[in-house]
């Protein structure tokens, strides 16, 4: 989705926009996904964390098995956790290489 600052999902028998820059998590269930948001609020959608990840733009990095995060939304990387609005996700040892590659990329 490249140039695109939204995408809607089917939740709740409804289309709901979401622009990437309000999502923070991604947390896989099984087949479906729930998307936190930078507004607290969650969404419960079909699609697995797999065939999401493909869809999404840059800013977001699998972290962990269960994890999607988007790197905007960061406020802190320490002792292999990430702290996104007050949670706190553990990064998993196949995926620290590539998040500490990504930020010091991203390094001042």
């Amino acid at each position: 989705m490249e140039n695109t600052a939204f995408a809607f999902i089917k939740t709740d028998k409804k289309l709901v926009k979401l622009f990437f820059n309000d999502i923070t998590v991604i947390k896989g269930l099984g087949n479906y996904v729930e998307i936190h948001t930078v507004h607290d609020k969650k969404y419960t959608y079909y699609k697995s964390l797999k065939d999401l990840i493909e869809n999404l733009p840059n800013e977001f990095m699998r972290i962990h098995n269960s994890y999607i995060v988007n790197l905007t939304n960061i406020e802190y990387f320490e002792d292999n956790h990430i702290i996104i609005k007050e949670m706190k996700i553990t990064v998993a040892k196949s995926y620290r290489e590539c998040l500490s590659n990504t930020l010091q990329n991203r390094m001042l």
